[in-house]
């Protein structure tokens, strides 16, 4: 671990994690899947979890070298393999009641030279091999939560001008920030901040929107919401009751737009990282809820390859608002990592729709939840487009448009 890393702060992000993230139960088996790098976090969260009575803490590990190495001598047909014997192990965990927990902090960019057809299919196979381990996921079945960790290649990508392990510390201090773990209480912190959200959750459920309007530089999208949506934000409970708080950070409220009521163009405000890219100045447009054109200044075959996973993936499954002075946003650091980024923007998702975010969703068929708008997809990939120069306006159903945001701030 890096002499620059301060090990309070590392110790107090795995407890915050453990108590108010996946919220562990007593008895309770954690899985935790992480970047080798990450070591010294996974060992901090084993102690706050045995302290908090977890009946086996089992750690899963990525590395870089070895990811590296598959690209760089692996036979052709390895590229359309994944370990489903794996997932589907991590499937019957989540069943046995296993709590999930992610430590993400990847090199965005440790994939950029490899070969974009080999990335695509890599990802296609892993997100095909996942689905037993993801559904329970998905379906808010099981208390799960992620966090992330400094490791140096992402380090080095935020700050390229720091030494590495200056970098690790500064990157250290912006996760702390971001997840407000600042104060002498960071448990209340989050209560209160579960609080606020909640209440933008309840005013936006009480409207019962048909639709938003975003309007803004390269933006003029119509979202049609799902049939019986709900907005969700902040800590919940999941089918097992456990409340948890499954993304730290999160300035986010969300629900389930239709997917197949959206029309328009959408430019997205900040890069995305995805599958060791990065996919920079997105611009889509929509015709009955599928993208039908896409562009981007780099990575466009990344993000071309990425639409064309199933037939799900050129459609959303979710959409969330994020104001403009979130403190990630103010913070004025790109992450180039999806949780953080995300919750410095309003932003949508390609791909699955999450069922709860649908009335009575955890217990209807994929054909049902179709019915209602939700999409089916095997990815979900998050990108921004919100920044102080959109405006939303909510859609009733009578037609009327009620301000939602303006200049990116709550109206």
């Amino acid at each position: 671990m890096s002499d620059h890393i301060d090990t309070e702060k590392l110790d107090r992000l795995a407890e915050v994690a453990v108590r108010i993230g996946v919220n562990l139960k007593r008895g309770q088996d954690l899985i935790i899947t992480a970047p080798v790098d990450a070591l010294p976090l996974v060992r901090r969260i084993a102690v706050h979890a045995y302290k908090a009575g977890a009946g086996q803490v089992l750690p899963f590990f990525t590395d870089d070298a070895v990811t590296l190495a598959r690209f760089e001598h692996g036979n052709d047909a390895s590229f359309d393999r994944a370990p489903g014997w794996f997932f589907e192990g991590l499937g019957q965990a989540f069943k046995e009641g296993a709590a999930r927990m992610a430590i993400t902090g990847e090199d965005p960019m440790l994939l950029a030279a490899a070969d974009p057809d080999k990335v695509a299919r890599v990802s296609k196979a892993t997100a095909i091999a996942r689905k037993p381990a993801m559904d329970p996921i998905v379906g808010f079945e099981v208390n799960w939560n992620i966090v992330a960790y400094p490791t140096p290649g992402w380090a080095a990508q935020v700050y390229p001008d720091l030494p590495v392990e200056e970098a690790q510390g500064k990157l250290m201090d912006a996760i702390y920030a971001a997840s407000r773990l600042d104060g002498d209480d960071p448990v209340a912190n989050w209560k209160a901040h579960t609080a606020r959200l909640k209440e933008r959750v309840d005013w936006l459920n009480a409207q019962s929107f048909n639709a938003l309007h975003y309007t803004g530089p390269g933006t003029d999208l119509h979202l049609g919401l799902a049939d019986g949506h709900i907005w969700k934000g902040g800590a919940s409970p999941a089918l097992n009751g456990v409340v948890c708080q499954p993304n730290i950070p999160t300035e986010e409220v969300f629900t389930c737009p239709h997917a197949y009521k959206v029309e328009g163009t959408v430019a997205a405000t900040k890069p995305l990282a995805y599958q060791g890219s990065v996919i920079e100045d997105i611009a889509v447009r929509f015709e009955a809820g599928r993208i039908v054109e896409a562009t981007a200044s780099k990575g466009q075959d990344v993000l071309r390859e990425l639409l064309k996973t199933d037939d799900g993936a050129s459609r959303i499954g979710e959409v969330a608002l994020v104001p403009h002075s979130s403190p990630i946003s103010q913070s004025g650091t790109l992450f180039y990592n999806t949780l953080f980024d995300e919750n410095a923007s309003c932003h949508i998702a390609l791909g699955q729709c999450y069922a709860d975010t649908i009335e009575g969703g955890s217990v209807l068929s994929p054909e049902e939840l179709k019915q209602k708008g939700g999409n089916q997809s095997i990815i979900h990939v998050d990108w921004m487009m919100g920044s102080d120069a959109v405006d939303i306006d909510g859609i009733t159903k009578t037609g009327d448009r009620v301000p939602v945001m303006r200049g990116g701030e709550w109206a």
